[in-house]
């Protein structure tokens, strides 16, 4: 339900902004929205860029007239920090999914890891997951899989600007990922282990970057459940002053 201004204990707070948020884990990017929208009493909220329930990290908000900015924002690319589980298969392709096969990975070895990951720089094709909000015929795809239905889906080119191995402790191993808009994180991994032979899905992911936006500049959840409208203003003109006054394109604003 959304929230109604008018009938709120607080009046309503009419800064536009950003706001940068570290989503937790197992929160959607809509209840996010949607506690930043009923705690501080925000009419107009909007966010910058889906997170899975299951990825942390960066979620770029944006309150009153930037909520116009949202496309735009939406459309940067984008820095994570993942990590792969070799031989392990799910419907999801992350481990939210059920697992669907496991096999043995005790022959794949650091260097074969490692050529696999560099065969996925610069643009690729993707196929969106089953488990992902693209839409086939007006119906989302999350929707159909819940069904049992699976469709034929278009495979679409994303631009990996960078692809590291930053550990290797199989069958696992941590990564950093620079990517376009639209790159399916789970996707690639499973991508990997299939170019492996052995099958795989994303363990973890956090978002550290979007655009000219960095973790660094996030607040938690936890924090913001202490805070006044005051300190929501505070964060919000901060931000402003220290990131946007150099940034002509937001004068307007």
């Amino acid at each position: 339900m959304r929230n109604n201004p008018n009938k709120h204990r607080l009046p309503p707070f009419e800064k536009s902004g950003i706001l940068l948020v570290n989503k937790p884990a197992t929160w959607t990017s809509h209840d996010v929205v949607g506690f930043i929208r009923s705690r501080f009493n925000v009419p107009k909220v909007g966010h910058c860029g889906t997170l899975d329930p299951a990825a942390t990290g960066l979620l770029v908000v944006v309150l009153g007239r930037f909520t116009k900015l949202s496309q735009k924002f939406s459309g940067e690319d984008k820095t994570y920090e993942g990590r792969i589980l070799l031989g392990t298969f799910t419907d999801s392709q992350d481990m939210d999914g059920e697992v669907l096969r496991t096999s043995d990975v005790s022959g794949i070895t650091p260097d074969d890891l490692r050529d696999a990951f560099a065969k996925f720089t610069g643009e690729i094709l993707q196929v969106p997951p089953m488990v992902s909000a693209k839409k086939h015929d007006g119906d989302r795809l999350y929707d159909l899989a819940r069904k049992g239905i699976e469709v034929e889906r278009e495979a679409k080119p994303v631009q990996i600007f960078s692809l590291q191995i930053t550990n290797i402790d199989l069958p696992y191993a941590d990564f950093v990922v620079h990517c376009s808009k639209g790159t399916y994180v789970r996707t690639l991994c499973a991508d990997i282990g299939e170019s492996l032979g052995c099958g795989a899905c994303l363990y973890s992911l956090n978002r550290i970057r979007s655009g000219e936006f960095t973790l660094d500049d996030a607040y938690d959840i936890e924090t913001m459940k202490q805070w006044e409208q005051a300190d929501l203003d505070n964060a919000v003109t901060g931000f402003l002053h220290k990131k946007l006054a150099r940034m002509t394109a937001f004068s307007s604003f």
